[in-house]
């Protein structure tokens, strides 16, 4: 198994909702079939799912889904590139939950939520610096 994510599927309950939360934040969706919404990002695509069909493609009840402990990252290149999204989240109709500061291990981060609840990190790594084209390695390219 080659070390990769290809789809990142967040399970929702308003999926057009969301979906204009990403939208407002920039992101483009793609074409889709079967109830998906879709935005492709470097290297991986975002899935915006239902959550009951989620749930039933799992073979789980919805509420054994739970909210999960997960959090996804969004790398930018200069630390003050930080607060203007957490900014642009926020007037997208998300949530701060950590303002932009710095962090113990030399970078400058801040959390926010969309409207659902899943939460994104930003973050300005100065010791993994991003490739041109946007693509994050954890030690940098």
């Amino acid at each position: 198994m080659e070390q990769r994510i290809s789809l990142i599927t967040l399970g929702v309950r308003d999926a057009e909702k969301i979906a204009g939360f990403y939208e407002a934040l920039g992101w483009k969706r793609v074409e889709t079939q079967d109830g998906v919404i879709a935005f492709d990002l470097i290297g991986q695509t975002l899935g915006l799912y239902p959550l009951e069909k989620l749930a039933e493609d799992i073979g789980l009840p919805v509420d054994a889904l739970g909210k999960g402990a997960s959090t996804f990252s969004y790398n930018v290149r200069e630390k003050e590139d930080v607060a203007p999204l957490l900014a642009k989240a926020e007037a997208a109709g998300g949530r701060i939950l950590r303002q932009a500061s710095d962090v113990f291990w030399g970078g400058y981060i801040g959390y926010f939520a969309d409207p659902e609840g899943t939460i994104w990190e930003v973050s300005h790594n100065p010791y993994s610096p991003l490739a041109d084209d946007g693509a994050f390695r954890w030690n940098g390219y």
